[in-house]
């Protein structure tokens, strides 16, 4: 006896065999083939390439610590004026770091990357012209508004790297930086010297021109691609980076998500983000103003020589017995003995790498911050002790070694916890919100220093007491999670 179904055939096909009709063709996200790429060659590739923006932007940040001396010279500068060019820098970085932010997400990053360095490498050769103070200023703040834009190497970094492999990878780009700095201070010791800062101002430029040229064989994100509909690319993209690394890509089709805008300020204080958001602000704010304040501090205590908490009469340096030196606007240039305690200090920001490196993957990436922020605040303090050349050397090296360690941490946090609809812009902000921090560093590490060397270090320490607080408090832990690819609602 049969039951008689008054049904259409489709239906009761659907109805009786699901199993064989409705199991549509396999999906991956580009999470997955990430992973399932893993990583080789393609990826080495991409850490020289994109890591060696690093070198370009060490290389134009660290060359005023270097130059000040000289244009305190050339021009008769005072400390507040002296102050204002680092100032400037910054205040260029912080307004181009928002507006490169907000077109990375909307018109990709590589794109904006290249802009970027076009940008600073035009305005810095033009700096190595500047006529007068005025221009100089004006120069570099175009400069820094170039540079902003290099951060977006570290965004494409990020989003083509395993999850397992971001911990180690991202902190070892400080290798780049760490050269960056160590070769404009030595050709610093060469340059200046012999055919002056206009002509190291050139020099340094060379870099990021070269560099330039071999962006083209680092490929847009294919997350971006993907949050922008562009399948095709980021599925060429995905397939390229597979056939690099001799690796298969997954089964089935490549899978769309949900279209959202992007690039929208208002993404970063939504009610998911917010919190975290104002923390991260307030930590890159504190690391700035900690990194570039020792930086500029150990350039001012050695042409100075600001020890024991006081100002000393200056001490010639045996390798500096110019006319200059005695100049009543304190124009004291940097010899052999200051070259080579500059590069001793910054020798330091690899130092900890290793720790730091062992702390973000184990510790995860909040409790490793507080840690080293808690310590940067210490050392700080310690500089007031009254110790010989060699312990303020020691100290200025544990520094450069701890801040540059907090920095290492607080990129991968900020790459890691945003989605990618607003990834650049979340960096884009936390950039300009750095560059205030940067901003303040150099008037009170050459101004109130003179004043005040007590004031200035407590300052410093209760900043950074502050940045630990707030990143062991950060609401999301990024250790071991897969990058988002939307915002979440």
């Amino acid at each position: 006896m049969f039951i008689k179904y008054n049904l259409p055939a489709d239906v009761f096909f659907v109805s009786v065999f699901p199993s064989l009709c409705c199991s549509g063709p396999k999906t991956f996200t580009v999470e997955e083939a990430v992973e399932a790429i893993g990583f080789g060659r393609f990826h080495i590739m991409l850490f020289l390439i994109m890591g060696s923006t690093g070198v370009t932007e060490a290389m134009e940040i660290m060359l005023i610590a270097v130059v000040s001396p000289l244009i305190r010279c050339e021009w008769q500068l005072q400390d507040w004026q002296v102050a204002l060019v680092t100032t400037m820098v910054f205040f260029g970085y912080m307004v181009f770091s928002i507006v490169l932010g907000i077109l990375a997400d909307r018109y990709g990053r590589w794109k904006i990357l290249l802009l970027s360095f076009l940008w600073a490498a035009y305005f810095s050769l033009l700096t190595s012209f500047a006529p007068s103070y005025i221009w100089f200023v004006f120069l570099r703040a175009m400069v820094g508004g170039g540079v902003s834009g290099h951060a977006q190497g570290l965004i494409i970094k990020t989003e083509f790297l395993p999850i397992k492999y971001r911990g180690y990878m991202l902190p070892l780009s400080q290798v780049f930086w760490l050269a960056g700095s160590l070769l404009i201070i030595g050709l610093a010791s060469v340059v200046n010297p012999t055919i002056g800062w206009r002509w190291l101002i050139r020099i340094a430029s060379i870099p990021g021109i070269l560099l330039i040229l071999v962006f083209k064989f680092i490929p847009e994100s294919a997350r971006y691609n993907v949050s922008t509909g562009n399948m095709a690319a980021a599925l060429s993209t995905l397939q390229r980076i597979a056939k690099i690394n001799g690796a298969v890509m997954p089964e089935g089709v490549l899978r769309e998500p949900a279209k959202e805008r992007r690039g929208r300020f208002k993404d970063l204080i939504h009610p998911k983000y917010l919190r975290t958001t104002l923390q991260i602000w307030i930590i890159w704010l504190g690391i700035a103003f900690a990194y570039y304040g020792v930086i500029l501090a150990s350039a001012e205590l050695l042409e100075r020589d600001l020890i024991c908490g006081s100002m000393a009469p200056p001490v010639q340096d045996p390798g500096n017995d110019s006319e200059e030196s005695h100049s009543p606007c304190h124009c004291r240039l940097f010899g052999p003995a200051a070259y080579q305690t500059m590069i001793i200090s910054t020798a330091g920001e690899i130092a900890l790498n290793p720790l730091n490196i062992l702390g973000i993957n184990f510790l995860g990436r909040r409790l490793s911050l507080c840690i080293t922020m808690g310590c940067t605040a210490l050392f700080f303090l310690l500089l007031n002790i009254c110790a010989s050349s060699t312990g303020m050397i020691g100290f200025l090296f544990m520094l450069r070694a701890l801040v540059s360690a907090n920095f290492n941490t607080i990129y991968i946090y900020t790459a890691e916890v945003y989605p990618t609809t607003m990834r650049a812009l979340g960096m884009g902000t936390s950039g300009s919100l750095c560059r205030v921090g940067a901003m303040v560093a150099p008037f009170i590490s050459q101004v109130l220093m003179s004043a005040s060397f007590i004031g200035a270090l407590c300052l410093f320490s209760s900043v950074c007491v502050v940045c630990a607080i707030s990143a062991v408090t950060l609401p999301i832990e990024t250790k071991g999670r897969a990058l988002i690819q939307i915002k979440l609602s």
